[in-house]
């Protein structure tokens, strides 16, 4: 899977189900995704975040990729914002101190910054599933989309690959049983809770469900999906 700056619950569902995660920091830095962006409730609605990169060439990987000069600056109003949203949620306390964690690093590289989070938030909700960087895997890296992942399985000796829900169209089952591996695509399933009394907005950043939920309520969340 790609790196993503403060992901849904289900990216963490999908690390909770394997006994691997191979997190992708040798694939090129797309603007339009989630990599550096997610969204949390502000006044009721939901409002991007971002983390500001510095201006580089397209065709760069993650890995190759920096925070911009301001983030020193940004940081701070991103987590005022996050403060004032979040104050008076019932589990403020416990996941503000991990959201300041995470963005206080002295880590300015894309790739490293977001895993160093993912690492922090892993064992914040109890989950121990190894993450292995994709560039630690010695197959040939030119390979692309199905390719690659079904090399980097074959390399790890997997039996088994689960990809997110939205993976569907992109792998066929067929192609990987001809190798040897099971595909399955986890699908959550539909996650509630108070958000201050306001219309409920899904599918939020981590942030959101942290800051509203027990850390024994969103263990129950990290088991609730199906895989087709």
């Amino acid at each position: 899977m790609q790196p993503y700056f403060f992901p849904y619950i289900g990216y963490f569902q999908l690390i909770n189900s394997v006994d691997e995660f191979i997190i992708y920091d040798n694939i090129q830095y797309t603007k339009k995704g989630w990599i550096n962006r997610n969204r949390i409730l502000v006044n009721g609605s939901d409002k991007l975040i971002t983390l500001p990169i510095k201006k580089d060439s397209d065709y760069l990987n993650v890995v190759e990729r920096e925070l911009a000069s301001s983030w020193d600056t940004d940081r701070q109003k991103l987590l005022n914002v996050i403060k004032t949203s979040y104050h008076k949620a019932p589990f403020f306390k416990e996941a503000y101190a991990l959201v300041e964690q995470c963005l206080m690093t002295t880590e300015s590289n894309l790739f490293n910054f977001i895993y160093n989070s993912l690492e922090k938030i892993n064992s914040y909700m109890g989950i121990t599933t190894p993450m292995i960087k994709s560039s630690s895997v010695d197959i040939d890296h030119a390979l692309k989309s199905e390719q690659k992942v079904i090399a980097l399985c074959k390399k790890r000796a997997a039996t088994t690959y689960i990809n997110a829900i939205g993976g569907v169209h992109l792998y066929d089952k067929d192609r990987f049983k001809q190798q040897g591996l099971n595909l399955y695509f986890i699908k959550s399933d539909p996650v509630t809770y108070n958000q201050h009394n306001s219309n409920f907005v899904p599918w939020l950043s981590i942030v959101d469900i942290l800051m509203f939920n027990s850390k024994e309520s969103v263990a129950g969340y990290l088991n609730s999906y199906t895989l087709n």
